[in-house]
């Protein structure tokens, strides 16, 4: 286990290295993130950490970036697992009610409602009928940079045996909980330079389905992980928001809570 001042400095790393790509220097988290640290005890700490294995200098001249193994003890230790706001639920269940009245396909739709919400890749269908749908590229060409277009594109080829890997993923699961792959950990080997979240889950029908993101190793991880939960609850036939009357008038949805 870290110190406290180590668990700071790093969850600091993340935060700042998830919000901008670029190292992070020590008097950078001393002054951004008022640390009660001095910038020598911050940068001391650091190489603490990089000899560790939690971070990672790049280059020479660099800041350090988070390597596997610190994202991984920030999703295990560090990060808060709180669901998101109440007002993001609400957003969240409303856009899938209307798409649900409207008789769309939940599994399309849902890898789609959830890859413009994450800003990531999604994936949503159904493991019986081994029928998948992935929605988002887009979101991985702007968020990775030019020395991950190779790894992206390995990816993409992947994409289009979604059905082997959907039958890799089940094989580690193990359970209906929602687990966290990071880098090297990835169950799909192309995407072994990104991370994904992934839950099964079982809608009222019996149908057997499954819901993943795949993003960038400095997504975020918390709010990603709340809207995959989010969607799994949705798809098995639960409520998240206190919903009590849908009314579809012509074209438009109505949706009342208490």
């Amino acid at each position: 286990m870290l110190t406290k001042r180590q668990e700071e400095i790093l969850s600091s790393a993340i935060k700042e290295y998830s919000a901008t790509a670029f190292p992070v220097s020590s008097k950078l988290l001393m002054r951004k993130y008022r640390l009660p640290y001095s910038s020598a005890t911050i940068r001391n700490e650091m190489q603490s950490l990089e000899e560790a294995g939690f971070l990672i200098k790049p280059h020479v001249s660099a800041g350090r970036i988070p390597s596997d193994k610190g994202y991984r003890y920030f999703v295990d230790n560090l990060m808060e697992n709180r669901e998101v706001s109440r007002d993001y639920q609400k957003r969240l269940e409303l856009e899938l009610l209307k798409l649900k009245a409207r008789n769309a396909r939940m599994e399309r739709t849902t890898a789609k409602l959830l890859s413009s919400m994450s800003h990531c890749l999604a994936i949503s269908g159904l493991i019986d009928k081994k029928e998948f749908y992935d929605f988002g590229v887009h979101n991985l060409l702007e968020g990775s940079q030019s020395e991950d277009l190779d790894e992206l594109s390995r990816m993409m080829a992947a994409l289009d045996l979604i059905d082997e890997n959907v039958d890799r993923i089940m094989k580690v699961l193990g359970s209906d909980e929602t687990r966290v792959f990071i880098g090297k950990e990835n169950p799909i080997k192309e995407a072994q330079n990104f991370s994904m979240i992934v839950s099964p889950y079982k809608s009222r029908e019996g149908e057997r389905g499954l819901v993943a993101i795949i993003g960038p190793k400095r997504m975020e991880y918390k709010k990603n992980k709340s809207l995959v939960d989010l969607v799994k609850k949705f798809l098995s036939g639960g409520k998240f928001s206190g919903l009590t009357a849908l009314v579809i008038v012509g074209t438009g949805v109505v949706v009342k809570y208490f």
